[in-house]
């Protein structure tokens, strides 16, 4: 199953509700993440551009956007950002691809000054 890298921004109001009645917020994420098919892998809470980090395990694509545009809409965060993650053998997969893709990338104009 694929797994993705999800970051999340809290907006301050939602940090003034966990600040006034903390909370583990994972319970109701990990719920969520069941019932789009996933499983939640690991968590944690950070700081810097982002408040949560979280890896998680769903079906495809469809189900991470979801994912995403669920807790989007729910207002508590300003930014999700969701990252597909490439195990190892997928890399080398993609990096075989790529050698053989044929891309040829933008060639200077020789005549131009």
């Amino acid at each position: 199953m694929p797994s993705f890298l999800v970051e999340v921004a809290y907006t301050s109001e939602a940090w003034s509700v966990l600040v006034n009645n903390p909370q583990d917020r994972m319970q109701v994420v990990k719920g969520t993440i069941k019932r789009l098919g996933g499983k939640l892998q690991r968590s944690w809470l950070s700081f810097g551009d982002y408040d949560v980090v979280v890896v998680v395990d769903l079906p495809d694509n469809v189900s991470a956007a979801a994912l995403a545009m669920a807790v989007s809409a729910g207002g508590s965060c300003k930014t999700v950002k969701t990252t597909p993650l490439l195990t190892p053998e997928e890399g080398l997969e993609a990096l075989k691809k790529a050698a053989a893709s044929g891309y040829r990338p933008v060639a200077p104009n020789p005549t131009a000054s």
